[in-house]
């Protein structure tokens, strides 16, 4: 069965940093690498949404909300997807989830707090 783990949130204050990892395993894990994997984010009574997304041919949208704060890559093994955040701001506290076609992971907390 295919999963998608997230890793690497927690509190972090204003202007702190964080990196998530999403990582695959699974009867198709040798094919993330070829895939376009997003990261999405829900805070608590809103929908989720598409934060960062990276093509199957490694091209990288960023939504403007967080342009120049975020950035998504993969390793070079192709079975891991990063989020890089830094400049973290209140506003970036969700859950973060990580999706690539047909899967969601589990998801991630990242809370901005003094």
């Amino acid at each position: 069965q295919v999963q998608l783990v997230e890793s690497g949130g927690g509190l972090v204050q204003p202007g702190g940093s964080l990196r998530l990892s999403c990582k695959t395993s699974g009867p198709s894990d040798s094919v993330f690498k070829f895939l376009t994997v997003g990261w999405y984010r829900q805070a608590p009574g809103r929908e989720r949404v598409l934060v960062a997304q990276i093509s199957n041919s490694d091209v990288a949208t960023i939504v403007d909300s967080v342009k120049g704060r975020f950035t998504i890559s993969r390793d070079i093994g192709g079975k891991e997807v990063y989020l890089q955040m830094s400049n973290l701001r209140p506003e970036d506290t969700a859950l973060y989830y990580c999706w690539r076609p047909g899967f969601w992971g589990q998801g991630t907390q990242v809370t901005v707090a003094s």
